[in-house]
């Protein structure tokens, strides 16, 4: 399963190296559609600290620089689950800014923007699966419930333990006080 994996990631990781690289050295043709997200993101980045960048093409540009350094770790299989995260982050803003189908008037423009939705909706979907993919070891989840349950067992073992040693003292006790002397 290991080179369906690795070829997997690698092929879903592509279209994010290539784009993210595209919009760092050129972020201009996508400022326009990016603008429509940037401006409603740039004032709450604002608030939250005052040197994050705030501007369009800055925003584009490290959106860009993200999906690529993201793009590479998934492609080259480190950090996987959290490249594959942080690329389905980037992309629903990316989504959103560059294909609201919902507001294009032109029904062939409109069908387009709805086709690249939809294709992005499908790579959010590789990437949630890759986010979540343990290649086949446990994950937290099993490793938490599985180490809880060991450790209720041994509790368990240890109380058992005590009250057998618990009830030979008493009988011993009782022996004592039983015999002459």
């Amino acid at each position: 399963m290991r080179p369906v994996r690795s070829l997997a990631r690698v092929m879903l990781s592509g279209i994010f190296v290539i784009s993210g690289a595209r919009a760092v050295r050129d972020p201009a043709p996508l400022l326009p559609r990016a603008r429509r997200m940037t401006d409603r993101v740039g004032p709450l980045l604002e608030k939250v600290h005052p040197q994050l960048p705030t501007g369009a093409e800055q925003l584009v540009r490290v959106n860009g620089a993200v999906q690529l350094a993201a793009g590479l770790l998934l492609a080259t299989g480190h950090l996987t689950r959290p490249a594959a995260a942080t690329l389905a982050g980037t992309l629903v803003p990316t989504t959103f800014a560059g294909h609201p189908f919902w507001t294009v008037d032109d029904p062939g423009a409109r069908a387009n923007h709805q086709v690249h939705f939809m294709k992005n909706l499908g790579l959010l979907g590789g990437l949630l699966l890759a986010a979540a993919d343990t290649e086949g070891r446990p994950g937290l989840r099993w490793r938490a419930g599985h180490r809880i349950g060991h450790s209720r067992r041994s509790v368990q073992r240890a109380v058992r333990t005590a009250r057998r040693d618990a009830r030979i003292a008493m009988r011993s006790a009782a022996t004592a006080r039983r015999l002459p002397g």
